[in-house]
């Protein structure tokens, strides 16, 4: 399990998961750079302390508004005062209170895997390509043998019921055991894994970033509507 947390845990510096994200970010910095200031970002699902990682929020910087949206408080986590960081509580699948190109850039990281079944996945698509003049949006690969969230190999691809019983008996990946089947059962339903095709076509004419941990893709970026070749 020491090797999978390797993998994982993006708390680790020297973890893969790490590695990724920065390269991740790499490709993000370079997109930005290409926006005109002033620059309003909508995070769907984020934290602040991932945008504290970017530099966007360094005391040079005054450019830039970052919104955070969760489904509820509790999902917001800790936030950290910011001038240039705020948070709000809504649904991806409707972001009603958000007027049409309202943002520069729709970030969102992990998030569209959690949202429900395919139709809802598509909601949230819709409504990333409504608010947002650009998206960017990633999501872990289905085809992946190691599923993320529970940090085990194939569990993905194993039958509900067995899946079910392994949380019940099992601490997995960031999850204590379950001590409620039925509440193993709403977890383990509400994580939706994407192919690359499904994740495409809910974002078309779209570029797609492949992230590959030996040679395999561990997960996608698609980003649309910014200026580039």
């Amino acid at each position: 399990m020491k090797l999978l947390s390797r993998i994982y845990d993006h708390h680790q510096s020297n973890s893969i998961a790490t590695a990724l994200r920065n390269e991740r970010l790499k490709l993000l910095n370079r997109l930005l750079s290409t926006v005109p200031k002033p620059l309003r970002i909508l995070d769907v699902g984020g934290r602040s302390a991932f945008w504290q990682s970017t530099g966007l929020l360094d005391s040079g910087v005054t450019d830039v508004e970052i919104v955070l949206l969760n489904t509820s408080e509790s999902e917001l986590g800790e936030i950290s005062p910011h001038p240039r960081l705020r948070s709000c509580v809504g649904d991806a699948r409707d972001m009603r209170q958000f007027q049409t190109k309202a943002f520069d850039v729709v970030f969102s990281n992990s998030v569209i895997e959690h949202v429900g079944v395919y139709a809802d996945q598509a909601l949230m698509a819709q409504e990333i390509q409504r608010v947002g003049k650009r998206y960017f949006i990633q999501t872990p690969n289905f085809y992946f043998p190691i599923e993320p969230h529970f940090v085990f190999p194939a569990f993905h691809w194993l039958p509900i019921a067995w899946r079910v019983w392994l949380v019940t008996h099992f601490s997995l990946g960031w999850y204590a055991k379950f001590d409620s089947s039925v509440r193993a059962r709403e977890e383990v339903e509400s994580i939706r894994l994407l192919t690359e095709r499904k994740f495409r076509y809910l974002f078309p004419g779209s570029h797609l970033f492949r992230e590959r941990f030996l040679g395999i893709t561990k997960s996608f970026v698609v980003y649309g509507g910014w200026n580039i070749e």
